[in-house]
């Protein structure tokens, strides 16, 4: 009782001192001419291999899992005179909130990265420079102002900690993987990607940008950070709207995520009202961020884009992989008839929709990939030997129908039992215990080994196909999974 008197004294007081979230001063800065660059390092590997991974919000869990998921690929695959093995294909990663964090690390850094993401980032206490005290009355009043926190908490200790200054403009000079960090524009209810094409409606330059503030917006959890703030330069510069963005934003057959999305840069561009756009946690509007590969598939000129047609020829294997971080929290409230107090309905109606959002954002992703497939494969099969022979350097061995895409998700269901009840009691913060994240990463490293989709990719190539294919005769990989009519192949015991 005496707590509570006091802290209702202190409230008024707080809140007079602190009328007003923390702000977040706009970084983007204008460009008055051109369109943002979208030329990137030269990939290494030899471009029939194609790996993609989305890594989902779920704060440090979520980043230690993440990166438990990349560990384990390398280590199934790694070989003398080739220590990185398949992260050598890695061509894509995306990310939200804490998945957004080890996203635009390895997008930054690739294979190099993985030894010293633990004891570098995973293990620091993320929260170090936040005010995160919920009995603090300043906290407190900040919050329900909007935001307790601003950009030079987090976003600080992202950029001491892993980006030490990197820009998107060194992203793409340093590294061939492209890289999205998404996050919420609160305004328009969708998806906000950090790409070149927002950034030519936003008349801004996507190069300068600091890696380490979009991955913060991208991790801007309501009322525990402000939003991160972007101007919009309405008006500063020549902004044309691309066609495809316009035939996007009217056609009735595209998703709605891809129409939104339209809409929202038209937004930038058109609208008087919209002088700010307002940034928040990407998990509000798409958990795995997968609405690049709408966007991309919507701008595609030619069907075997985002790829070149070198690239289409050359290519012979996809896998693309989600890690799901997101846990299940008991509800005592269902034991009885009374119940759930507001608290506890306001946290289960937000966490139905981004649950539901999830589900129906994964199935889309995967229809997104079964099309350009399919838009591959007729685009393979129409091009003459002779062509072939030019855009691939030999048509030796040519079957334009060898093809195979390979798309899975990993998450804490996949295991089951104790280790899943321990998981999901894993708190969503970014600074957990030294067990946790441990616990967080073997978790990844567990579910990717056993995955068919993981298992089925590499057992399919030339390069790892025997390697696997005995691991499962041994036991040490559950099952293949088979593509449209291959063959099933089952183990001879499984785990």
């Amino acid at each position: 009782m005496r707590f509570q008197t006091r802290l209702l004294t202190a409230l008024p007081l707080a809140l007079a001192l602190s009328a007003c979230a923390v702000l977040n001063p706009p970084l983007n800065q204008l460009r008055d001419q051109g369109v943002n660059e979208t030329t990137r390092a030269t990939p290494a590997g030899d471009e029939e291999l194609w790996v993609g991974l989305a890594f989902s919000g779920g704060g440090m869990r979520a980043s230690a899992f993440a990166h438990g998921v990349v560990e384990e690929l390398r280590v199934m695959t790694a070989r003398p005179g080739d220590p990185d093995g398949i992260l050598s294909e890695l061509r894509l990663v995306t990310g939200v909130s804490g998945g957004s964090v080890t996203a635009a690390y390895y997008g930054l850094y690739g294979a190099e990265g993985v030894d010293g993401y633990r004891d570098g980032y995973l293990v620091q206490d993320g929260e170090r420079y936040m005010a995160n005290n919920p009995l603090n009355p300043v906290t407190i009043a900040r919050g329900l102002s909007g935001g307790a926190n601003g950009r030079k908490t987090f976003g600080r200790f992202l950029d001491e900690a892993l980006f030490h200054g990197a820009t998107f403009g060194d992203l793409a000079r340093r590294s061939p993987i492209i890289t999205w960090v998404n996050a919420t524009d609160v305004a328009n209810q969708t998806t906000f990607l950090f790409t070149p094409e927002t950034f030519d409606a936003l008349c801004s330059d996507l190069a300068s940008f600091p890696i380490s503030d979009a991955v913060a917006a991208s991790a801007a959890y309501p009322l525990v950070f402000s939003p991160i703030v972007v101007d919009s330069h309405q008006g500063d510069c020549a902004y044309r709207a691309p066609d495809w963005l316009t035939a996007a934003r009217y056609n009735s057959e595209a998703t709605g995520a891809m129409r939104a999305h339209a809409a929202a840069l038209e937004s930038y561009a058109t609208d008087p009202d919209m002088r700010f756009v307002k940034l928040l946690d990407g998990g509000i509007t798409d958990n795995f961020g997968t609405t690049g590969l709408a966007v991309e598939r919507a701008r595609a000129e030619a069907p075997h884009a985002p790829l070149s047609a070198r690239e289409a020829l050359k290519l012979s294997r996809l896998l693309f992989l989600v890690a799901d971080a997101g846990v299940e929290q008991p509800n005592d409230w269902t034991t009885r008839m009374h119940g759930p107090g507001g608290g506890q309905l306001a946290r289960a109606i937000v966490q139905s929709a981004m649950t539901a959002a999830s589900r129906t954002g994964f199935d889309a992703m995967r229809l997104q990939l079964d099309r350009w497939q399919e838009d591959l494969v007729d685009y393979r099969c129409s091009l003459t030997l002779a062509e072939v022979a030019r855009l691939r350097g030999s048509a030796a061995g040519w079957d334009c129908r060898d093809l195979k895409f390979f798309v899975g998700m990993v998450s804490f269901d996949d295991l089951g039992g104790q280790m899943e009840d321990r998981l999901n009691a894993i708190p969503t913060r970014l600074a957990l215990e030294e067990a946790e994240v441990d616990l967080s990463i073997s978790a990844g490293r567990r579910t990717t080994h056993q995955n068919p989709e993981v298992n089925g990719f590499l057992a399919s190539t030339a390069r790892y196909g025997t390697d696997r294919l005995s691991a499962i005769d041994a036991g040490t990989a559950r099952r293949i999974a088979p593509v449209g009519g291959a063959r099933q192949i089952a183990p001879v015991s499984s785990q």
